[in-house]
């Protein structure tokens, strides 16, 4: 019975949010109805559409469901122990180890089914949440997980042949947000993480452990957090109240949140049956007793009442928000330059004109960007070229004036040979090499020879006869040099 009425309050949900929607419409459509020539007609007997919602029902049955919930609180708040005790199901979470120096998101999805109702449930857990030094950006690593399903699904949504019946929705529709039972106020990584996420996902603030505190404590410090949460523009899930069958018992909750919850999967016997509770030395803690936490007050308006609003919360708000930003992003957009609706097709076409313009502007650039390099690689050929041509002529230059002073050269070291220094010890060899320091000695001599010297005179020769019949002993031999009968031997 439990769950039929689950079931039925689930169908009850989903159709009363489609019968507001079309309510709130109901006059716009009343004022049209004239100008588009809608009339009401009254039908002349059964026709049988009125089984839409046993069809729909029966449909919704038969693919199943899917529920996604994200649990973000400091390690060992007792996170997953909630989550067993809310699905009355000992989930098999191996543990984690709490070192990482970041946080860390492990979702494990599961297969449950009541009555007929199949339900695919993933818990993602946030390992290491609050453990590090830095907190800076602890909540960094969760919007980065919400942002990645929501384009997931949008890639989905895009693609040609799309399969969304069968797609795993992977949408984060809730996240219980654990705070710690400090009794004084939130923490500065509290109302980060929960500013940062209100915008993205369904919050649903709870105080874990609320057997920590005095009741008068937790109600002081319910209306210490919801203040804080208001003043710092926090915006948590508000159960819906436009649904008239709902909408008192909503109103009742919101006026609770949040929620002070107590966990446990151990049973105790108390009286004559066994109940899942807490025991301590001094009494036990019956987590199924509102009088003791909010634990059923949690269950009954997280599954049983407002499940369906929760995943339709996470689609038409909090996905269409990220949606939009993505296609704006990519320049689509529904409002042409003056405010004039845009149909897709038109906004594709002026986004691939706007395309094309620029790249007709980038391949011009690049053109001119060409002939410009091939004008510089044309100068720098020429140039060389113009210094190719330009050097045998160089070349010949410095050839002929080397020519021009080559006789010079030959002509001073012939005098210097016969005009011999003060010490008169300067050999042939010396005289040769200084005028022709990269000649043979062979060569040296005909150049010697080869040009026109004066002859000696009478006295240069009568000093070389004696000096030569002396043996060289006589001072005049000493004044006459050996180069000098060398070339005189030549010469005759």
């Amino acid at each position: 019975m439990a769950a039929e009425g689950a079931r039925h309050l689930l169908f009850q949900s989903h159709m009363a949010t489609k019968t507001t929607c079309i309510s709130s419409q109901v006059s716009d459509d009343e004022q049209r109805q004239k100008r588009e020539n809608v009339r009401s007609l009254a039908m002349g007997g059964h026709v049988g559409f009125e089984s839409l919602p046993d069809q729909l029902v029966n449909r919704s049955i038969q693919q199943g469901f899917c529920f996604n919930i994200l649990c973000v609180g400091e390690t060992g708040i007792g996170k997953s122990t909630l989550i067993d005790t809310l699905f009355n199901t000992n989930f098999e979470d191996h543990e984690s180890s709490h070192f990482y120096p970041h946080v860390k998101l492990k979702a494990q999805t599961y297969e449950l089914q009541e009555s007929n109702v199949r339900l695919k449930l993933t818990i993602v857990n946030t390992v290491g949440f609050g453990d590090q030094i830095n907190k800076e950006e602890s909540y960094q690593p969760i919007v980065d997980y919400i942002d990645a399903q929501f384009e997931a699904y949008l890639q989905e949504e895009l693609k040609i042949k799309r399969s969304l019946c069968t797609y795993h929705d992977s949408r984060v529709h809730v996240c219980l947000y654990f705070i710690s039972p400090t009794g004084h106020s939130l923490k500065t990584l509290d109302l980060l993480t929960m500013k940062s996420l209100d915008s993205k996902v369904n919050v649903i603030p709870v105080i874990a452990k609320a057997d920590a505190i005095s009741k008068s404590e937790l109600h002081k410090f319910k209306i210490k957090l919801m203040s804080e949460l208001v003043s710092n523009g926090v915006q948590i899930y508000q159960f819906p109240t436009d649904d008239e069958t709902i909408a008192k018992i909503n109103a009742s909750m919101n006026g609770h949140l949040p929620f002070a919850v107590v966990g446990s999967m151990d049973e105790v016997k108390v009286g004559n049956k066994m109940v899942k509770a807490r025991q301590y030395p001094w009494g036990v803690v019956q987590v199924e007793n509102e009088n003791h936490c909010d634990f059923v007050k949690l269950r009954e308006m997280l599954i049983c009442t407002n499940m369906e609003d929760l995943r339709e919360q996470t689609h038409t708000r909090h996905y269409e928000l990220y949606r939009r930003c993505k296609l704006e992003e990519m320049g689509l957009t529904d409002v042409g330059p003056e405010n004039k609706p845009l149909s897709l097709q038109e906004t594709y076409e002026a986004k691939r004109h706007e395309f094309y313009g620029e790249l007709q502007r980038k391949e011009e650039e690049m053109k001119q960007m060409f002939v410009q390099r091939v004008k510089e690689k044309e100068a720098i050929l020429k140039e060389a070229e113009r210094e190719k041509c330009s050097a045998p002529q160089q070349l010949r230059s410095e050839k002929r004036e080397e020519a021009k002073s080559e006789p010079s050269r030959v002509r001073i070291s012939a005098e210097h040979a016969l005009n011999p220094g003060e010490d008169g010890h300067q050999t042939r060899s010396h005289v040769e090499s200084e005028m022709f320091p990269q000649q043979k000695p062979s060569v040296r001599i005909a150049a010697l020879t080869t040009k026109k010297e004066r002859k000696p005179d009478s006295t240069d020769l009568r000093r070389a006869s004696s000096a030569a019949r002396a043996g060289g002993t006589s001072a005049e031999s000493s004044k006459i040099p050996g180069s000098l009968v060398h070339v005189l031997k030549c010469h005759f």
